[in-house]
């Protein structure tokens, strides 16, 4: 397996603001979402044997696997989704919040989504599959502190 290309900002606040800072750039949201699917892709492999019932998100309509692993000290976040421009959002939440501490986590409320448009511009059952992968992982960071 690859090793992850996160973090990217040493912060998870930094990490949105570098998020809000990209898609502002795009002047419509045909392009964010080539550039969500073109952020998916950058996923680091996900291997077949976590592909499990046990590994499902639930609350996606599509297929979103994922894997805790780490600590209070550093959580880092496995995932992977059958669909294009879910994949991005899951590149965009690991992004915020994978080998960050779980405090940091548990902190952090994912502001971004409301600043770059994402909450009116998903479908309802995105939404509600972006809105479980993150409740997973704050859930998981509190968990754990």
């Amino acid at each position: 397996m690859n090793p992850s290309p996160f973090p990217l900002e040493p912060t998870a606040v930094e990490a949105q603001a570098a998020i809000r800072e990209e898609f502002a750039f795009f002047s419509d949201w045909s392009e964010r979402y080539q550039y969500l699917i073109d952020l998916g892709r950058k996923l680091p492999p996900f291997p077949d044997e976590w592909r499990t019932e046990e590994h499902r998100l639930q609350g996606c309509q599509s297929m979103v696997w994922i894997v805790p692993q780490g600590d209070a000290s550093k959580l880092v976040f496995h995932a992977s989704s059958d669909s294009a421009i879910v994949s991005g959002l899951v590149y965009l939440a690991l992004r915020v919040y994978s080998h960050r501490s779980a405090d940091e986590i548990v902190a952090t409320e994912a502001d971004y989504i409301g600043d770059i448009g994402l909450a009116k511009h998903l479908s309802p059952s995105r939404s509600n599959g972006l809105a479980a992968l993150l409740a997973f992982i704050r859930e998981y960071a509190h968990r754990q502190r």
